[in-house]
């Protein structure tokens, strides 16, 4: 199976829970940050055209780059929430390990979204 038949519905996915969910994911954008709504809808909609770009051989390339790029802009609020983890422990799933494991996960994600890119 392509890497980009697997990122792709994963990233897809991921951008429709923004939509689905905005407020939880307002709640873990860094307070010094703008308009929180904003953000959760712009990061869904890019994530969400990322995921579907990498399952469209012509705009694979452009779309990884933008998934790339996504992930590393969100990657504050994974900081924040690791940095206040009594503040959000209760809510993800494998608590305070899971907020800590999430910071190196987010490398992982970058490189399957390049290798995505590549197939």
């Amino acid at each position: 199976m392509e890497r980009s038949s697997t990122f792709g519905p994963f990233f897809i996915a991921a951008g429709v829970m923004h939509f689905v969910a905005p407020a939880w994911y307002e709640a873990i954008i860094p307070p010094s940050m703008p308009s929180p709504r904003a953000l959760v809808y712009a990061s869904g909609v890019a994530e969400i055209l990322s995921g579907v770009g990498v399952l469209i051989p012509s705009t694979r390339r452009r779309a990884s780059a933008l998934a790339v790029a996504t992930l590393i802009a969100v990657y504050p609020a994974n900081l924040y929430m690791a940095a206040r983890a009594d503040k959000f422990e209760r809510k993800v799933p494998g608590g305070r390990w899971a907020l800590y494991a999430r910071l190196p996960l987010q490398g992982a994600l970058i490189a399957w979204a390049r290798a995505a890119g590549k197939s």
